[in-house]
């Protein structure tokens, strides 16, 4: 993973065994989705009572990119109250494993629907020193560039709030947009008709972060 994996406990023993079963669950996520950023465990008793079992509560927390956010969680019914942590930590996982699965088919059909196909985005967020940003679609996704991808050398050229039109495509880490074009610079008014210009997203922010 591109971050260490978290993990917290909370009235359960930590133990080697339990962490490297956690480790190789996370594995196991990781072939499902080799760009996930970040993911965190929770493993916790919430409740010390003979009648309940002490039953274990798990809460698994992904984030994917571009702006991704995965939750599952096991609960116990009363029929689980004595169920094995070994056998919540693998419904739990399973559920994440599922919703991953889910995620990642439905980028790569989304990339896959508009091959070469342009598309329009304003710049997000710049990291000059680092050669990259983020673009921000018209359905208000955030999608990641590199300024190898920028054509003509515009890279430098870029501002936050500035049109483009770009190709998005799978990569390594997820979505991410090539041959991206600059349209119009903030405050620049356009060569073309204003009906030409897509109206930015809803909660565009032009504050660079």
């Amino acid at each position: 993973m591109q971050v260490p994996l978290e993990i917290s406990y909370r009235d359960v023993e930590k133990t080697d065994a339990l962490q490297d079963e956690i480790d190789e669950e996370a594995a196991e996520l990781e072939k499902v989705c080799d760009y996930i950023t970040s993911c965190r465990v929770a493993v916790e008793r919430p409740h010390e009572h003979p009648r309940s079992g002490n039953p274990f509560r798990v809460r698994i927390d992904v984030r994917v990119p571009p702006s991704h956010e995965l939750v599952a969680t096991h609960e116990p019914q009363d029929s689980e109250m004595h169920e094995l942590l070994h056998a919540v930590l693998s419904k739990t996982f399973d559920s994440m494993r599922r919703q991953l699965e889910k995620l990642v088919e439905q980028q790569r059909g989304e990339v896959k629907s508009h091959p070469q196909e342009q598309l329009t985005g304003f710049v997000q967020k710049l990291f000059r020193d680092e050669g990259y940003g983020f673009l921000k679609t018209v359905e208000g996704e955030d999608i990641y560039f590199h300024e190898n991808s920028v054509l003509h050398n515009d890279f430098d050229r870029l501002e936050i709030g500035t049109q483009v039109r770009y190709v998005a495509e799978m990569g390594k880490k997820g979505p991410q947009a090539s041959t991206v074009q600059i349209v119009d610079k903030p405050g620049v008014r356009s060569s073309r008709s204003d009906a030409d210009i897509p109206e930015p997203p809803l909660g565009w922010n032009e504050r660079e972060v």
